[in-house]
């Protein structure tokens, strides 16, 4: 077969693990492809089984391309519905599949793939797609209720109808599922610019678009680990929506939310912490309701506000922790020693330390991990990630 069929990849998130999509009947179908890219994106092994309806909606060529794995359409003596899978994801999940699925039968190789699965505790994920009115019917919710041993992820209602979720919320939740394990734990992560008012109509505001710390969020969530987002202000939105995420602008706001997490007001305490947001360390003092425009002159007066690291240390002695450090015009080894205080003064495990001028340069790292051991070049976004995991799992 020739055409283009590299995926860039995204993260290693499903790296040797074999995972089955199921396609049944339904519009929804016509999604399949990009939904396996999506998952050859975070380096599974895919294998497709399909029913007769969804060959109807597309071809078993245009589903081989996309899988560039085997392709079951029908019984063979082979039996390769049976192989030991990772987990199996049932998308679309027709009104007739579920029905079949939840009482047991097993007319098709893909039933029998998942009833394999039920007696081997493999993960599965049945995402519905259908017609509302479908859905509304009680026998619908009756069976939904009754899906033993699998998930269901429900996707947006538009148009008449559930839809399904993109490739990418259905591939982030299935790498969640599959890399789940027993020691998995609860990471927080700060993120995005604070903003401070000056009168009523108008604020500081420092810059961050918040990209760098929802990537960090995604690959955490994608291994396994609950992850809690507390996000100020944002021009960048996240690729798929986390489950817990808390918006928190201005600079007290973002320590208070932060606090609560950590002093019993949530019930599960962060085991780990990702400080990636652009905290304001000058606030303004604002004036009641709204300057008059026509002046000439304004001027702010600044005072040092809150330090978010420090306030949160003594509640966090347990957690491990990931600062961040951007500076701008110095040399790698002012660099290294700013970053080395404020693991020294704050008790930080690590920096992830920044020169402004070279972030967006290709012929420069995108970071570098600083700890009190050394100074390691961190060369894309998927490095940085990949970095803050293992310090947060070390």
């Amino acid at each position: 077969m020739t055409g283009d069929v590299d995926v860039a990849v995204h993260s290693n998130a499903l790296l040797g693990k074999h995972i089955a999509l199921g396609i049944t009947g339904g519009i929804a179908a016509t999604e399949a492809v990009r939904l396996l890219r999506e998952l050859r994106r975070h380096g599974a092994k895919v294998s497709v089984i399909m029913t007769s309806a969804s060959r109807k909606v597309i071809t078993p060529l245009a589903v081989g391309w996309a899988a560039q794995g085997t392709v079951i359409t029908d019984w063979s003596a082979e039996m390769a519905q049976l192989e030991v899978y990772d987990a199996i994801l049932v998308a679309p999940a027709s009104r007739n599949f579920i029905s079949r699925f939840v009482n047991g039968m097993m007319d098709h190789p893909l039933l029998m793939a998942c009833s394999a699965a039920r007696s081997r505790n493999t993960p599965i994920i049945t995402v519905p797609s259908m017609h509302n009115d479908l859905f509304d019917d009680p026998i619908t919710q009756d069976l939904l209720d009754q899906i033993k041993n699998a998930t269901v992820l429900l996707g947006p209602f538009d148009e008449g109808r559930y839809k399904q979720p993109t490739p990418v919320q259905i591939v982030a939740e299935l790498c969640h599922l599959v890399n789940k394990y027993e020691n998995s734990r609860h990471f927080a992560v700060t993120l995005g610019a604070n903003r401070a008012p000056i009168d009523a109509v108008r604020a500081i505001q420092n810059a961050s678009s918040g990209r760098t710390g929802w990537a960090i969020s995604e690959y955490l969530y994608r291994f396994g680990h609950d992850v809690t987002v507390v996000a100020g202000k944002t021009s960048a939105d996240p690729s798929f929506d986390l489950p817990n995420v808390i918006r928190a602008g201005q600079p007290n706001q973002m320590l208070d939310a932060c606090l609560d997490l950590v002093t019993g007001k949530h019930a599960d305490t962060p085991n780990g912490w990702v400080h990636a947001a652009a905290v304001l360390d000058y606030i303004p003092n604002a004036i009641e309701g709204k300057k008059s425009s026509g002046s000439q002159e304004w001027p702010l007066v600044l005072e040092p506000g809150p330090k978010h690291i420090q306030k949160l240390s003594q509640y966090t002695k347990d957690a491990i922790r990931i600062g961040f450090k951007l500076e701008t015009n110095v040399d790698l080894d002012t660099l290294h020693q700013r970053a080395l205080s404020q693991i020294q003064t704050y008790g930080v495990d690590a920096t992830i330390a920044n020169i402004m001028e070279q972030m967006n340069d290709e012929n420069y790292p995108r970071a570098y991990l600083v700890t009190a051991v050394g100074m390691t070049p961190l060369v894309d976004m998927n490095d940085v990630c990949e970095s803050i995991l293992s310090v947060l799992t070390s």
